[in-house]
Order: C-alpha cells, then structure tokens, then sequence
C-alpha cells in the first residue's frame, strides 16, 4: 500500500519553479524528490515504487509527453500530473489519452497544487486497493486447499495476517473440512515454512500414550520404553507443532500442555531435566470448544491461551461452487494415479453435486469420486455412475405378503398416493430443499412443483 507522506517526483527544468512548488508541497509534509529531464525522471521511476509525477512537457532532452508514453507503456505504478505553461485543450486530451491523471496549467496556486496532489495520492492507493481484492479474490488455489469462494477468501486473508505471528491459532470446524490443511498452510504461509511441521491427532493415540508422544521419553521410563525417544515437541524445535482433535486431551495432560505454552520448556516422561523449544502451537477440533469448557471436559485457562486467533472453516454446503473446483480436481488426480481416463463430469452429474448436502464435507467428497475412477471409466462421469446417497437405488419392490389376494383389494393403494408420499417424503429428508430432493428423486424441481399444485387443487393436500 502507499504509505504517507508520498513521495513526488518533480520534473520541472526552470531551478526557480522547483524550488517553489517544492515549498508548497513539503508544508503538507510530502517528500519531494527533484529532477530536470526526462532521462533522469525515467531513471527515477523505473524502479517500480508507486509515486506521484508532477511533468513538466517542455524539457530540454525531450517533450513530457514521450516520457508520459513510457511511463503508460511500462505499466510503472504512477499517478501523473502534467504541467505547463501552454495549455491547451488539444494537449489536455492527448495527456489523459496516455494516462494523465491531471492537468495543470501555470501559473497554478499552491492550494490547487495541493489539492491535485492530495487527490493523485488517494487515486493511487484506491487503485492499489482495488488491485489487491481482485488478486484476493482471483485464487482458486491456496497452498493445499482448492476453491475461490468469498467464505474460503475470507479464510485465505486470515491466514495471510496470521501466518507472520508467533500467536497460537485456533482451528475449528466440521470433520472433513481441512483443518490439517489449514494449520500446514499456516505453517508453509510463515516464515518457519522451510522448518518442521509436526502433527499429532491428540484422538487417535491411546490416553496413556499421549504424554509420551507429544513430550517424549527416557528409556526405562515405562513397560516397553527401550531407548530413548524425542517427542513431537522436540521435532517440531523451530517450526510448527499441531494438535489435532485438542479436546480430546485427558485434565491432567491439560494442565502439562498448558505449562508448557507458558514456559516453552517440558520434561520428557521418566526425565529429570527440562528441555526448552521455539514452536508454534496451532490446534484444532471439530467440537464445540467454548461448550466444552463450560461442561468441564477442557480447562478454561488452556481454552484462552490456545484461542488466540480463531480460523473457522465452512462446510462444503457453505462454499458455494467450491464443490464443483474440488470435485475437478481430484477426478483428474485419482484418474491419474489409477490410470483412467476421466477429465471431466457431465453437467447433470455436476448438478447433483451441487445439491447434495455433503454432511462428510471435502473427505466425503473425495470418498466418492475415489469410488467413481476405481469402479467406472470414460472420459466423463455421467450422473448414472454416481454411488449412493448421490444415486439411490431404485426402491426394492414390496414384500409379496403385503399384495396377496388375502389382504384385499383394500390394501392396494392409489398410485397418486404412493407418489406423493415418496415426494414428501424426499423433501422432509432434504430440509425443505425441494431442488435437492428431485436430484435424488431423479426428476426435475419443476415436476414435484406441478405435482403439488395439482394435488393442492384437486384437494389432496
């Protein structure tokens, strides 16, 4: 961004005049940077520093104008005001044609002189600005992750402030949706990028096991303790260590990993001596960690020394088109690694996808189009090769019994009936998205809105 005060480049050839709108513009505290030709003005700008260019055309090497060309050509991140002394609306229009931001005529006051600045100045940090949202908002790709919608952006611009801090953060969300992908993005986005990234799932290693493997052990220390063996602190020394699933930590290996964030030092199980280490901690879970502290399964003080700076990931439901991006990418990556052809879904098997709730979130997803390469092949995946739930399969016809003679005609229902249960039914599952439940159902939104129009008018609803 242009930081204040800005720095202008004075291009005026008369020594007198320089000195004199260097005056008016150091009283509004601008740093003013003088030059008496186009050669030296184009030196000046050359090296990319955004700036504004007060341009004088009539110069002894060349016309202002060729160098207002060069700049406009070069794409220098300039805000220019041109100035002279033969004002002209010919000369004005060809100015602005090439870039100009203003136009100046002498004699000009101090206050207009000013003002124009002022406004070049905030024209330029404007453009900047908006440059920056636009890069922002172009990235489909993000270290690990894959989508461009406004709620991964807004997890993209956290991480980008974050990364530089040594603060702890705090990852949060649904099982499935990138919380080890986050942290490593964290980690890979800092500058302990080139250092290690240890990660421990604090839910998958037995309770009496946990103390050993975060902080390590000494031989002897306990049945099968052989050698001596560093921990995940130890080896993430200088870089990142995350804990996974964090509250699943039992009280008592709370009260340690707690210690240990205030001091940044730890003993190893069977230990006698501290050790001391510069990490980072980032955690995450898939539960609710303020409620766990309220329930009484994660101390309160551990809670705020970890929640520093929160990252909550949205649901695959959540990101719009994402799910689309993903699906792309990974049809083509497990096509390759299985040796199929797949490059591509069809655009109703893409709509199912869109539908679908994804309760699994991306890990669901993956799920499915893994299941997808391994049992098909072609070049396109077509809605038929969709596995269930995405494709149910036909209901399974009714036992015999319950259409026997026996029962009567009485237990034949009317064929209306069964429909409009099956499409009721269908839409109580999907929440109320009728869109939803007529992928599944396999017909179009527009049929189950003409059936129940029908059945409401005809008085069956």
């Amino acid at each position: 961004m242009l930081s204040a005060p800005a720095t202008v480049l004075l291009v005026e050839d008369t020594p007198s005049l320089a000195r004199v709108y260097a005056e008016y513009l150091k009283k509004e505290a601008f740093t003013v940077v003088a030059v008496e030709t186009g050669a030296a003005a184009l030196d000046a700008v050359s090296d990319g520093a955004p700036r504004i260019v007060l341009l004088d055309l009539q110069l002894p090497d060349m016309h202002g104008m060729e160098v207002l060309r060069r700049i406009e050509a070069q794409g220098l991140p300039c805000a220019v005001v041109v100035i002279t002394a033969h004002g002209s609306v010919n000369v004005a229009v060809e100015a602005m044609r090439h870039g100009a931001y203003d136009f100046l005529v002498k004699p000009f006051s101090a206050e207009r002189l000013i003002v124009t600045v002022r406004n070049a100045v905030e024209r330029l940090r404007l453009a900047q600005l908006v440059d920056t949202y636009r890069e922002d908002l172009a990235r489909t790709r993000y270290h690990g992750f894959i989508g461009s919608s406004l709620a991964m952006q807004a997890v993209y611009r956290i991480i980008d402030s974050a990364a530089a801090s040594r603060a702890t953060v705090f990852i949060t969300g649904e099982s499935g949706t990138g919380k080890e992908v986050c942290a490593e993005a964290i980690h890979r986005q800092s500058p302990r990028g080139d250092k290690p990234f240890v990660a421990i799932n604090c839910g998958a290693i037995p309770k009496d096991l946990m103390e050993s493997e975060i902080f390590g052990h000494m031989k002897g220390s306990f049945t099968g303790a052989v050698a001596d063996r560093e921990g995940a602190a130890a080896r993430a020394n200088g870089g990142t260590l995350f804990l996974d699933e964090i509250c699943e930590l039992e009280p008592n290996l709370q009260t340690k990993l707690l210690r240990f964030i205030q001091t940044g030092t730890f003993m190893p199980v069977g230990g006698n001596k501290l050790e001391k280490v510069d990490l980072r901690i980032v955690c995450a879970t898939n539960r609710d960690p303020l409620r766990e502290v309220e329930e009484g399964r994660f101390r309160e003080d551990l809670y705020y020394r970890l929640h520093v700076i929160p990252i909550h990931l949205p649901a695959l439901r959540e990101r719009e088109d994402d799910v689309i991006e993903v699906a792309r990418h990974i049809l083509v990556e497990y096509a390759r690694e299985e040796g199929k052809g797949f490059q591509r879904f069809a655009p109703e098997a893409e709509q199912v996808l869109r539908l679908y709730h994804w309760p699994g979130n991306v890990r669901q997803l993956q799920n499915v189009v893994r299941n997808i390469v391994v049992l098909h092949d072609g070049d396109t995946v077509l809605p038929g090769t969709l596995p269930p739930p995405l494709a149910p399969q036909a209901a399974s016809p009714p036992p015999l019994a319950a259409v026997t003679p026996a029962a009567g005609p009485k237990t034949i229902r009317p064929l209306w009936q069964i429909e409009k249960d099956a499409i009721e039914d269908a839409i109580t599952a999907c929440d109320g998205n009728i869109p939803r439940a007529a992928a599944l159902l396999d017909i179009s939104a527009s049929t189950i809105y003409r059936k129940r129009l029908a059945w409401q008018a005809e008085g069956k609803i």
